[in-house]
């Protein structure tokens, strides 16, 4: 299998458990997702129980993409931005190798390839975005993320061409943007000339 940047990066397939099983297998690109705390009403939450793998992750995320209550603290500039700027800081440090990705209002997806244990990695990347993001919005003592984060590992090049499709054109299935390259916070923004 050629998935793109693929190199040996560290040992072991890593196993975590919260409520959801978390496989890393080494050497391979993951599909990230988490949202803001409370953005899923407990009442929506969690998946219907027929619902299994990616179809309980397709259905989470049209009701993120569809949510009209709770928080989304990501539309506000200043904090989308922090997100962005944690990942460039720690794709430039070294702890993973960025693809395509998109800072949704209340919800992240992305495309990586860890260079470091993928817990430790999304402890640096959640726990220094909500930190960050607290501080640009006075808040304190209050969860900015849900505890619990979505992964997938990609199994082939066709499936990180879809995933990659997928994260990019979420703007534009959420009505927040008529093309993908049209939303400021996703890695298809083209910038203006």
């Amino acid at each position: 299998m050629r998935v793109p940047g693929r190199a040996r990066h560290y040992l072991g397939m890593e196993e975590t458990r919260r409520r959801l099983p978390h496989h890393y297998p080494e050497d391979r690109w993951l599909f990230l997702t988490w949202h803001l705390h409370g953005s899923l009403p407990h009442g929506l939450y969690p998946a219907p129980g027929n619902l299994k793998g990616g179809e309980a992750f397709a259905w989470i995320d049209r009701c993120l993409d569809s949510a009209r209550h709770g928080p989304s603290y990501l539309r506000q500039e200043d904090v989308a931005r922090v997100v962005l700027n944690v990942l460039r800081k720690d794709r430039d440090r070294g702890f993973f190798d960025l693809g395509p990705y998109v800072v949704m209002p209340n919800h992240v997806h992305m495309l990586l390839l860890p260079k470091i244990p993928p817990p430790k990695l999304l402890q640096s990347l959640k726990g220094s975005t909500a930190r960050e993001a607290n501080r640009v919005l006075g808040r304190s003592g209050t969860a900015f993320w849900q505890r619990e984060s979505y992964d997938h590992w990609v199994r082939s090049e066709a499936e990180w061409n879809r995933i990659a499709a997928y994260i990019e054109h979420n703007p534009v299935r959420a009505g927040l943007a008529p093309r993908s390259e049209d939303y400021q916070w996703s890695s298809a923004h083209l910038p203006a000339p």
